[in-house]
């Protein structure tokens, strides 16, 4: 049970007691009169699912002071008699109540439901009182450590609406969950999948004394228990505890963007979705407490100044911040020009900040809350003004950026000019141009016209283009890929090239140049003549056994170059096996490369809108949060699936059911059956038994729900060849779920906001045994990459 914002944390006795005289007796999940928990004693409920104890924040807890003060109470309104047999109980439900045993009532003299902290249970009553027009109310700790009341809390809207709101200092609403239409609240389409799903039911009461929403669980034996919990940084997590893993899971939270929660970072801090910590102070500012926000990651605290203003002497200067999203409560301004903007806020010693955009004078006074860089996609982004005292400015710093301003100037001037004379020259002469050891032939457009043939053997298609076959004039065949589609084509040209122009490896397909004629925009690539793994694995001849395991290992070596080996870390975001080519030689290479992101070294993941494909794409994807390279490792693990099973994962089985083969493979592993039963059955069982499943294995550890416990591609590339051993993983908790028999699974969605995701908080697998002659694989491993 959580006890926090109750007035028990203020005292400084070790004791909790019931104030009656009768006694009775102490059970397991039972305090009863004139007993007391002390220490580290506690009270479990009755099928062990909560437990009440004390935890110590910064000081004791009790219910009274040493001199017997009474410092907390339920105020029950009963006269004591020796009658009355009054006791506390810890229930499975996690309510603690306190009730008289003698009457044999359920109804409770006091229960903690009725006053929720930071958590909703289910059966927990959460809404409002009609006639005191009094809210129950969430409200955040303070921080990791301190449960003293936070700046965030969740509520019914005060302005009577029935939806739910975010609030920051009981002020500020940043989230809303929209209207109750009778089934999900309008801004949480998350909810129509878990219920939809028979995971919980939601049940709204309305009468006139009070409106609540109540919670239950569908299936006690698939979750135990399940939370909403509001914590410390703003956000509401939908929770369920595992008693598998003995830990909780998350299905999704909201906002689902920190920086969407309301002064995250303080005043005059930055937030950006795109680095970790999300926080930064702005340029002159250091945090208020060091400690708070490097240990505790409360940032709530903000920025101060390094060095103070001078107002009075006019000589505190203007640092301009450019692409951000403006702050909060700005004060309109009615002057001619920038310059008078300045002068405004630099004759006003209170204001802070200023911006000017479309002849609209904007001030700030006092600290800037809500500052924050634009997530991707995100137009709404503006220059601000941060006023700093002079001295953190260099000296003759606008000498310095006029000479860097001219010097750049001259030099984007005389590139331009070059460039223009390059490509008039190129023009003239219509010809290819040979290209040098490592870089790209930039083609004139009618030089592949003719390569193509007018672009008449078309090879295949996707969502940016179709790909054509063509013949240079020293008899090398090509693949040409044209670009359709002004935005997206621009787009996928720009990353294609400078993702693939740079990067060379046996398993990679190989960009040979390209094209940038106006609008029209071509790739270069070698020719493949076996086309790509898909044509091969479901619509043409069954590929032999050992073809497939050589290009399942060669796709893991390519995934592995470019997770680990490139400079910056490169995310493809798009592993399927429309995306595998095949050589003459059924060796493997990774292509098309115009969704993928590069991640500097000195950062883990990184924000990207939802992108890839249905079927491939793993759970973070669907929650929004910051993607790291496991998210290739989750869809090579799909692609794993159909290459033993030769048909896509979601296809209709030979009985006319619709089934989900990772879900009966999973099963068939984790029961030890036979794995040859799992095969294409167009290969006859004419395949090595322990490869595959040691692929069965490897995929199902590949499409864990949460990302920590995936391996590496290099982890599976050892795995693969035999150097790494690994048992066989839990069964993810999607799989276990929605079984095989379901039409829509969670990862086949295609918008960040359909449905929501299930995350473990951290990892908890176990350690695969050792195997002889191998090193084992093992859950911290796995953490680490």
């Amino acid at each position: 049970m959580d006890i926090k914002n109750n007035p028990w944390i203020m005292a400084s006795a070790l004791f909790i007691c019931v104030l009656v005289k009768a006694h009775v007796s102490f059970g397991a999940d039972t305090i009863s009169a004139n007993q007391s928990l002390s220490g580290d004693q506690t009270i479990v409920s009755g099928g062990g699912v909560f437990e009440l104890g004390f935890f110590k924040p910064d000081g004791n807890l009790v219910l009274f002071n040493e001199s017997g003060v009474s410092i907390w109470s339920t105020n029950l309104n009963y006269v004591t008699t020796s009658s009355i047999e009054l006791e506390a109980v810890i229930l499975d439900e996690g309510n603690l109540v306190t009730r008289d045993r003698s009457t044999n009532s359920s109804t409770p003299l006091w229960q903690s439901f009725d006053h929720p902290t930071h958590t909703w249970l289910p059966g927990m009553k959460f809404g409002r009182h009609k006639g005191t027009k009094v809210n129950q109310v969430l409200t955040s700790w303070k921080n990791k450590e301190d449960p003293a009341s936070g700046l965030f809390s969740f509520e019914l809207d005060p302005h009577g609406s029935d939806q739910y709101v975010l609030l920051w200092n009981n002020s500020e609403q940043y989230w809303r969950s929209g209207i109750w239409d009778g089934e999900i609240y309008s801004l949480v389409p998350e909810m129509t999948y878990l219920i939809n799903n028979h995971m919980f039911n939601i049940t709204h009461v309305s009468n006139e004394n009070e409106t609540y929403y109540m919670y239950s669980l569908t299936d006690s034996n698939t979750f135990k228990v399940m939370q909403f919990i509001l914590d410390d940084s703003g956000q509401v997590h939908q929770m369920y505890w595992s008693e598998a893993s003995n830990n909780w899971f998350e299905f999704w939270s909201v906002p689902r963007q920190i920086c969407e929660v309301y002064a995250y970072c303080g005043a005059f801090g930055s937030c950006n979705e795109r680095n970790k910590p999300f926080c930064g102070c702005l340029s002159g500012f250091k945090p208020n407490s060091e400690q708070n926000w490097y240990s505790l990651e409360d940032y709530s605290g903000g920025c101060v100044r390094k060095t103070q203003l001078q107002c009075e002497n006019k000589s505190d200067r203007f640092l301009a911040i450019p692409k951000m999203v403006l702050p909060e409560h700005p004060q309109s301004v009615s002057v001619a020009s920038i310059r008078q903007c300045e002068k405004t806020c630099l004759n006003d010693c209170s204001c802070t900040a200023y911006a000017y955009e479309n002849n609209q004078c904007s001030i700030w006074i006092g600290g800037l809350i809500n500052l924050r860089q634009p997530a991707q996609g995100d137009t709404n982004e503006k220059t601000i003004y941060i006023k700093l005292a002079a001295s953190e400015f260099p000296r003759n710093k606008k000498v310095i950026v006029l000479c860097s301003v001219v010097g750049t100037a001259a030099f984007l001037v005389l590139l331009g000019l070059v460039v223009l004379l390059y490509l008039r020259k190129n023009k003239k002469q219509i010809k290819t141009t040979k290209a040098m050891e490592g870089s790209l032939v930039a083609f004139a457009y009618k030089d592949l016209q003719n390569a193509t043939k007018n672009f008449s053997e078309k090879l295949g298609g996707g969502g940016f283009g179709s790909v054509f076959k063509g013949v240079l004039p020293n008899s090398s065949v090509i693949a040409v890929k044209k670009l359709e589609g002004q935005s997206q084509g621009e787009k996928q040209f720009r990353t294609e090239v400078s993702t693939v122009g740079s990067i060379q490896h046996v398993n990679l397909v190989r960009l040979l140049g390209f094209c940038s004629d106006g609008m029209r925009k071509l790739l270069v690539y070698d020719y493949m003549p076996n086309g790509s793994l898909d044509s091969h694995l479901f619509h043409e001849q069954a590929l032999d056994w050992k073809a497939r395991f050589k290009i399942a290992l060669g796709t893991a070596r390519g995934l592995v170059y470019l997770h680990e080996k490139c400079r910056d870390c490169i995310i493809h975001c798009d592993i399927k096996p429309e995306n595998i080519l095949v050589d003459a030689e059924f060796c493997p290479k990774v292509t098309d490369f115009g969704l993928a992101k590069l991640v500097g070294r000195e950062f883990s993941r990184v924000l990207t809108t939802m992108r890839g494909t249905r079927g491939y794409l793993a759970p973070e994807w669907i929650s929004g949060v910051a993607i790291t390279a496991k998210a290739d490792v989750y869809s090579y693990g799909m692609m794993l699936f159909e290459i033993v099973s030769g048909r896509r994962n979601s296809e209709q089985l030979e009985d006319g059911e619709v089934g989900f083969f990772p879900t009966l493979a999973a099963r068939q592993i984790s029961e030890g059956g036979d794995v040859l039963s799992l095969l294409d059955p167009r290969l006859k069982e004419n395949a090595d038994a322990e490869e595959i499943s040691r692929i069965l294995k490897v995929a199902c550890w590949c499409i864990q729900d949460d990302e920590t416990h995936r391996p590496s591609m290099s982890q599976v590339v050892k795995i693969l060849e035999g150097l790494l051993d690994v048992t066989q993983s839990p069964i993810p908790r999607s799989l276990q779920v929605f079984g095989d028999n379901q039409k829509r699974l969670i990862f086949f969605t295609d918008s960040s906001s359909s449905h929501g995701s299930m995350l473990p908080l951290k990892n908890t697998l176990p350690a695969p045994s050792q195997a002889k002659n191998t090193t084992s694989l093992k859950s911290s491993e796995i953490s680490q990459k």
